[in-house]
């Protein structure tokens, strides 16, 4: 049974309102006295500097955004221009520039070179076309990962096409296994993206470094490959970031576009 000490501490006359009591565990006995509200202060008055004028406020912004916009338009400048299609086009005029294949007649090399454009520009940018205008792919940029499977089988074909053109005519087996390597690549890129969003603009450039390397090795090498090597090297790094600056792909999709492009190439072109 609880003792009731209500008596001990009777309420003092005249207090009963004000909210305090000994027999409460508000007063003084458990604790502190509530305090009495004080009244309110008058707000005291701001002395806030004055807002700068947007042209002083914007003019940081203003810088940092359009830095972004420097960015973002060389971005999609290197990966238009160093998109996977021309890859080929751009390693075989390197072919004819910086190896043993520097002593074939100006005539021939402007017809190889149409020819393989042809076959690995034109026929797929052709066809991708046509799949746009069906509604079978929403970007001609291929950046989503669901509508890059036609294309990608379109590509290997044209790359397969192209190394059975160099066969026939008899140009070094190096040279041949360049373009089988770059659809060899395509085909990897291909089974990878029904799980896994790769770079094919990695893949591609990372190629051509291969290319180069097999040309060191086993091309008559001319000497002012080095510099072509390092430039394409610089190229490969910045066409990389690009990549991940646009948000096409992470670190990882681009450093995977590497190993699949090189090794494809560097393997394929060691067959004698």
């Amino acid at each position: 049974m609880p003792i009731d000490t209500s008596s001990y501490y009777p309420e003092v006359p005249g207090q009963e309102g004000d909210g305090y009591s000994l027999n409460r565990r508000e007063g003084s006995l458990f604790g502190e006295r509530p305090k009495d509200p004080e009244p309110p202060s008058a707000p005291e008055p701001q002395n806030n500097p004055p807002e700068p004028s947007p042209s002083v406020r914007g003019s940081k912004d203003d810088g940092e955004s359009s830095a972004e916009s420097v960015i973002t338009g060389v971005s999609h400048f290197l990966s238009w221009v160093l998109v996977p299609l021309l890859m080929p086009v751009y390693g075989l005029m390197l072919a004819f520039g910086l190896s043993i294949l520097d002593v074939v007649p100006m005539g021939m090399r402007i017809g190889f070179t149409l020819a393989v454009a042809a076959i690995d520009v034109l026929i797929p940018m052709a066809l991708i076309v046509v799949l746009k205008r069906f509604g079978l792919i929403d970007d001609l940029g291929l950046n989503g990962q669901r509508e890059r499977l036609i294309p990608y089988v379109i590509t290997a074909l044209c790359f397969g096409g192209s190394a059975w053109l160099m066969a026939t005519k008899a140009a070094p087996m190096w040279l041949t296994m360049f373009f089988a390597g770059g659809a060899l690549a395509t085909v990897i890129n291909m089974l990878i993206n029904f799980r896994w969003k790769i770079s094919a603009h990695a893949a591609g450039i990372a190629g051509v470094v291969a290319l180069l390397i097999r040309i060191e090795r086993d091309g008559s090498a001319e000497p002012e490959l080095f510099f072509w090597l390092l430039l394409t090297i610089g190229l490969c790094g910045l066409l990389g970031s690009a990549r991940v600056w646009l948000g096409r792909h992470t670190v990882w999709q681009v450093l995977a576009g590497y190993v699949v492009g090189f090794c494809s190439v560097f393997i394929l072109t060691m067959i004698r």
